[in-house]
């Protein structure tokens, strides 16, 4: 097995590019015998004539600008290894905020793309609410973060839109008893919104749990002692959108919308980028589409 070396083929490169041994030296900062060696040292590894030095002008043979072709590519990669591996610019710490209802399954991907893009960088992700992640973002405590919300805030771009579902345990009852029983964290953006559809419905209903602890609400709705909402494409598998058949109020869309500090940088622009494409790749709802 034989191993090409990145500094001969830089140098080869050199030679390419400037139309001499002793310009590519002066590139590189080298010795013309320096160059001249590495040169040799390819060509009798490869057992190929890379140059032809015939002329006062140095050419490459054809072996030789098929070699350059490949040595550009490799020279490429590896400066963009040793860049982003050693470079401060990619060291540091960015803080994600995202609501734990639309945290799968764009974000486990997002965050092992730019892991293995910037592995210097260390992401935090912070799961909250919105109204909790607004407001650390407004204090500076985190860089970027999404939302589940009716409309968009200032400095806000809505990256996607989604139903909100009613949610039930499967094949359970509790959304046909009145009083109607909800189960909601008493910070959840969505429960006023369901409140207010519920109150201009005539609908009586009742809080069944007071916490700040989703998995208290989830417990309550899988034991199919309350009702809840959730965004169509966040439904966990023991749960399901219920079809209410007219008994119950639409609930609308949410937009799911993204926010970051101010001062960018290189690799806060390159993760907003990929939730971008990873929100954007969800296939929007048949009503927008037909709207």
């Amino acid at each position: 097995m034989r191993n090409l070396d990145i500094t001969t083929l830089r140098s080869l490169v050199a030679v390419a590019d400037q139309g001499g041994v002793t310009r590519a030296a002066s590139a590189l900062n080298l010795t013309q015998s320096a160059v001249s060696m590495q040169i040799k040292r390819l060509e009798d590894m490869l057992d190929l004539k890379l140059m032809d030095r015939a002329n006062r002008r140095v050419s490459m043979t054809a072996s030789g600008e098929q070699l350059v072709g490949y040595a550009r590519r490799m020279l490429d990669l590896n400066d963009e290894v040793v860049g982003r591996l050693t470079e401060e610019t990619y060291e540091g710490e960015l803080i994600l905020g995202v609501p734990h209802d639309i945290v799968y399954p764009v974000v486990p991907r997002v965050l092992k793309a730019l892991n293995a893009a910037f592995p210097r960088v260390n992401v935090q992700l912070r799961s909250s609410s919105t109204v909790r992640l607004r407001e650390a973002l407004g204090k500076g405590e985190v860089d970027i973060i999404l939302t589940t919300e009716q409309g968009v805030g200032e400095g806000g771009e809505t990256l996607t839109e989604m139903p909100l579902r009613w949610t039930g345990t499967q094949d359970g009852v509790a959304w046909k008893r009145r009083p109607l029983r909800l189960a909601f964290c008493t910070c959840c953006i969505f429960r006023p919104i369901v409140l207010h559809r519920l109150d201009e419905a005539g609908i009586d209903w009742e809080m069944a749990v007071e916490s700040e602890d989703d998995r208290a609400v989830e417990a309550v709705v899988s034991a199919d002692l309350a009702i809840g909402a959730m965004l169509e494409n966040s439904l966990p598998p023991y749960l399901e959108a219920i079809t209410p058949g007219g008994l119950l109020p639409d609930l609308g869309v949410q937009k799911v919308n993204l926010y970051m500090r101010g001062g960018r940088d290189k690799v806060l622009d390159e993760l907003a980028q990929m939730l971008r494409n990873g929100f954007g790749a969800i296939p929007a709802p048949a009503a927008l589409m037909s709207a």
